[in-house]
């Protein structure tokens, strides 16, 4: 992890832990549609009023953003889909943990990024032991995984796999990460909030009271502070260091689906984020 070391790793992991909360945040609502809206409409508040605080992005990173635009919107769609059909200790750590070995290759391939063999084995243990933590039962009595949810997860993963690289280009041409982030979200959110009122009819809020509500658009405003601290840290680090360890945020997702949700740990997932932590020791120490 160059130029910037430990502090730069405690960044993303800081990331990662607020991804994971307003993640639970989509998940608890109860009208998921309308949670999504709100958090759209929460990112698109925060986002067009900063605008004229931020520089505009240079001309070589728009082609990255505008295509960043269009998968995030297609990773919206399928998170909420994945939160449908499954549990969140089940579908969060699956799509967070498949994405770091996809953006691994892809970045050694497309970018010439080469990771030192310590970092490489760090971005297998973190992967390897997030997807346990997904896919390995909390213990011998819990429900099968449904394969519809695996499917929708990996298919969630490829989706940030495929904006971690747009993004980690476009921003390094931006000239500028604030001012990439906030113009990101400026044309997203807004595009989410007409997507969803496109797809369902009623109330942007939905069944949602007042406090769920203001939950929601909070959670915009956490998805914003998250993403912006990775793509500062996408400036100074390499796309896979820093894909693994945004996604050991998925450990705080486990604890968030145990307390919040009631869903199991059991000790195959303690062991299983044991593996993520010496991952993160080889990832920040090489």
């Amino acid at each position: 992890m160059p130029r910037g070391g430990p502090v730069l790793a405690f960044a993303v992991i800081v990331a990662g832990v607020l991804h994971a909360g307003w993640n639970a945040i989509a998940k608890g609502v109860p009208d998921r549609w309308a949670g999504l809206a709100l958090i759209g409409t929460g990112e698109a508040v925060v986002a067009l009023a900063a605008l004229a605080f931020v520089p505009v992005p240079a001309a070589a990173a728009w082609p990255w953003l505008l295509a960043s635009v269009a998968v995030h919107l297609v990773y919206m769609g399928l998170l909420l889909a994945s939160y449908q059909l499954g549990d969140f200790s089940q579908v969060y750590p699956l799509a967070r943990g498949s994405a770091p070995l996809i953006v691994a290759a892809v970045a050694a391939v497309a970018l010439s990024e080469r990771l030192s063999l310590a970092q490489t084995g760090g971005v297998v243990a973190v992967s390897a032991g997030l997807a346990v933590l997904a896919l390995v039962p909390a213990g011998p009595d819990a429900a099968p995984r449904d394969r519809r949810a695996v499917g929708a997860a990996l298919l969630t993963g490829a989706s940030i796999a495929a904006y971690t690289v747009l993004d980690g280009s476009g921003v390094r041409d931006a000239g500028s990460a604030a001012g990439y982030a906030l113009w990101l979200f400026a044309l997203e959110a807004p595009l989410t909030v007409l997507l969803v009122r496109l797809l369902r009819r009623g109330p942007l809020t939905g069944s949602l009271d007042r406090r769920q509500a203001l939950l929601a658009a909070a959670g915009g405003v956490i998805s914003m502070a998250a993403y912006g601290i990775v793509l500062w840290a996408q400036t100074r680090g390499a796309l896979a260091s820093v894909a693994a360890l945004r996604e050991t945020g998925v450990i705080s997702g486990a604890v968030i689906g145990a307390v919040f949700f009631g869903e199991r740990m059991g000790a195959r997932r303690v062991a299983a984020a044991c593996v993520v932590a010496a991952g993160v020791l080889l990832i920040t120490a090489a």
